[in-house]
């Protein structure tokens, strides 16, 4: 077999970006302070599910960062969703918690959310009970020793605006 001229030097595939470049790539696309808020929503949630998986859906209408046992968006236990206008807290199965504060809002057959303000409210205990209560609703347990990881599940090539329009 002959060898490649030096003119014609084979190269590699660029490497892949990582999950972690990606998700802050995406949200860098929002206006400073929701990125701000989303990054320590997001940062707030892998502390108190630092086994689970994180699943990146970066779609038209939102950025969606799910958390879950296992690759599967049927078991994502909470999501922060991240809109131009803000970033809620998203119960997959709301509908189903006690809320005794009522904190939660959404009228759906299964899911409720908090819009989140500050980042702060994660640290109530009203929204840490609602996280607790959400784990045991889930079908599978979180793990109880791995490391959990993020997983980009897909990116729309159309997006509606990451910043709001001004009027």
């Amino acid at each position: 077999m002959a060898r490649p001229s030096p003119t014609k030097r084979r190269t590699k595939p660029p490497a892949a970006e990582s999950p972690a470049r990606q998700v802050a790539g995406f949200i860098a696309k929002f206006d400073p302070a929701i990125g701000a808020l989303a990054r320590a929503a997001r940062a707030a949630v892998r502390r108190r599910f630092p086994t689970a998986v994180e699943q990146v859906y970066d779609n038209y209408n939102a950025l969606a960062m799910g958390f879950g046992p296992n690759e599967r968006t049927s078991e994502i236990i909470v999501s922060v969703a991240v809109f131009p206008r803000g970033v809620s807290l998203y119960f997959m199965h709301g509908a189903r918690l006690p809320d005794p504060q009522k904190v939660l809002k959404g009228s759906g057959n299964q899911g409720r959310f908090i819009r989140l303000e500050t980042g702060e409210e994660l640290d109530d205990p009203g929204v840490e009970a609602l996280l607790q209560a959400a784990i045991r609703l889930g079908k599978t347990p979180l793990p109880a020793t791995r490391r959990g990881h993020t997983v980009v599940k897909s990116i729309s090539t159309r997006q509606r605006p990451r910043r709001p329009i001004s009027k």
